[in-house]
């Protein structure tokens, strides 16, 4: 499946659609830390915990900052095109290799070898530095058919930027490369701290370099105006971002007494076949990424069409922006969710205790639904304030964010399928089954890809991008009705009775706060005139009155699931007073 492609300087949660996708729905579990981890679990996870927390804000920050800086239309399409390509290349080569073969590897030597997996390390290390030199060599010197194989309908003057802008970009994909594995050493080694805080430079970076460049050329720029120098500073100071998030990487693992001393003799090492291992995850990957193409074709395309026609900015970076926001309730929300239930499930799975899997499951999807069910709905009624709060500023217009907000719309209307289907996907890798999510994703892409063609060629050039992100919706739709059959069987059912009837009354509890949010929208909209002041104060009003309305209602209809969060919520309160 295909979907956000916006990468630089961003944790796994935030490369969404595309690359999101790409690592979340295809990431097995990894096996856990040594057991001289070092650090408590509980501390680990706070450590994580702020981090991914900071990495969020400055990544919001970064993007709002682009935003600003570039726009949504041609010139903004040309640089998140080209600082796209190095994170696609590194994931289509190396990146699921990563999270689903190296990472079990390494522990599993540091734990059998007699030096502690030294020598491994050091093998590993020497190939994946050669191999990311000569493939970024390579990229860069194939930067013009890159870029023509995403975006093969751009105009003359936004192709020759965004080539310009790949030649700098694509350097990345060594730096993309060392950042992977040092995250991956660090992991084995127990310390989780620098991976989710090094994302916070590359970010900072970049919100640097987008305002420099705001500062220097103004609103407005096109690709008819901007210049080399700042082409320079776009593309040379993006990448600076992603070397010193690598150097703050090795700089952490070094402190845990790795020393790298180059290592070529790989006969015996089981480095070849622990990647034979990985065939069903090198499918699941390639079928990710030509869902990626199809996206980026059909998505730049439109972005050419809606700006020549409309004056509006309705391409890939829209997309992309939309995307980014939509994920910020699952990552929140969901994600701690699966955290938890992963390591439990697989223990279930490991025990064949396949109620317990079941139970896990359910339980998880409940209680998550519990609050995405409202805050969905209320994203989507309130979707297009937020964006024009948000994006509309410096060379993103009005219109270009309501167009951002369009596409929110679509995506916010799925997050519940999105969230379904990722649960589902955790259930078969805690069993250890990565074919079966393979071919169901190629389902998921099939179906996504058909969609996004069919909008191109029906759809006005501004509704596009609505169309693919609607289609990107269904593809999970199907993929968790497709997942659902087959665990069915296996697992002797997945309580989908219990859940159906959930997720039912959860939505029947949420109409009166929908009505009452459109009905704020509706009134608060037509009596003030949109500024700051009303686009902040109309979400909030209408997501605090649906927001009561909704518990008002679960009560009534005694959802457990809501009583459940209300009283954990009121016991943390309690504890903390």
């Amino acid at each position: 499946m295909a979907g956000d492609i916006t990468t630089s300087g961003t944790t796994e949660d935030e490369r969404a659609p595309t690359t999101e996708r790409a690592h979340r729905e295809r990431v097995p579990p990894a096996g856990g830390p040594p057991e001289d981890a070092g650090p408590s679990l509980a501390r680990s996870s706070a450590v994580m915990a702020t981090g991914t927390l900071v990495s969020r804000v400055t990544g919001f920050g970064r993007t709002v900052v682009l935003a600003a800086a570039l726009g949504t239309q041609l010139l903004g399409d040309a640089y998140n095109t080209a600082n796209t390509i190095p994170f696609i290349v590194y994931d289509l080569l190396i990146g699921g290799l990563m999270a689903s073969v190296i990472v079990p590897f390494l522990v599993k030597r540091r734990k059998a070898d007699a030096d502690g997996g030294q020598a491994t390390e050091n093998r590993l290390f020497t190939v994946a530095v050669l191999l990311l030199a000569a493939l970024t060599a390579a990229a860069v010197l194939a930067a013009e058919p890159l870029i023509r194989l995403y975006a093969d309908r751009f105009t003359d003057p936004q192709f020759e930027v965004a080539v310009l802008f790949a030649r700098y970009l694509l350097a990345q994909i060594f730096f993309i490369g060392v950042s992977g594995l040092s995250s991956a050493m660090l992991n084995t080694r127990g310390r989780f701290g620098a991976p989710v805080w090094a994302p916070v430079v590359n970010n900072l970076v970049i919100i640097s370099v987008g305002a420099a460049f705001l500062a220097v050329a103004g609103p407005g720029s096109t690709p008819d105006s901007i210049t080399d120098h700042q082409i320079l500073l776009l593309g040379a100071g993006t990448a600076c971002g992603m070397v010193l998030q690598a150097t703050v990487l090795q700089c952490a693992l070094w402190a845990t007494g790795f020393r790298w001393r180059p290592r070529l003799d790989l006969r015996g090492s089981g480095l070849g076949e622990a990647l034979r291992a990985a065939g069903w995850m090198f499918v699941l990957v390639c079928t990710m990424q030509l869902g990626l193409l199809i996206t980026a074709n059909l998505a730049n395309r439109a972005g050419v069409e809606a700006a020549q026609e409309a004056g509006v900015g309705a391409g890939l970076t829209a997309y992309n922006y939309a995307y980014q926001l939509f994920q910020l309730p699952y990552a929140i929300i969901a994600v701690s969710v699966i955290t938890v239930l992963l390591p439990r499930m697989s223990a279930h799975a490991a025990d064949r205790d396949w109620a317990e899997v079941r139970a896990d499951f359910s339980r998880g999807l409940r209680v998550s639904s519990a609050i995405l069910v409202p805050l969905a709905l209320l994203l989507a009624v309130f979707a297009t304030q937020v964006c024009v709060l948000v994006f509309a500023r410096g060379t993103t217009s009005t219109e270009d964010a309501r167009a951002i907000g369009h596409v929110l719309t679509a995506f916010a209307l799925g997050l519940i399928p999105f969230t379904i289907y990722q649960l589902m996907l955790r259930v078969f890798y805690a069993t250890g089954d990565t074919r079966t999510p393979a071919l169901i994703s190629i389902a998921n892409v099939t179906a996504h890809g058909a969609i996004g063609v069919a909008c191109y060629w029906l759809l006005p050039a501004p509704q596009v991008v609505i169309g693919i992100a609607g289609g990107f919706m269904f593809s999970y739709v199907l993929g968790s009705t497709i997942a659902g059959l087959v665990l069915s069987r296996r697992l002797g059912g997945f309580d989908g009775r219990r859940i159906a009837t959930t997720l039912a009354r959860l939505h029947i509890a949420a109409l009166p706060g929908v009505a009452a949010a459109l009905g704020a929208q509706e009134l608060l909209a037509a009596r003030f005139p949109d500024g700051p002041a009303t686009l902040a104060g109309l979400p909030a009003v209408g997501c605090l009155a649906g927001g009561l309305l909704f518990l008002a209602a679960a009560r009534l209809l005694r959802i457990e699931e809501t009583r459940e969060l209300l009283g954990l919520a009121r016991t943390r309160v309690l504890r903390r007073g």
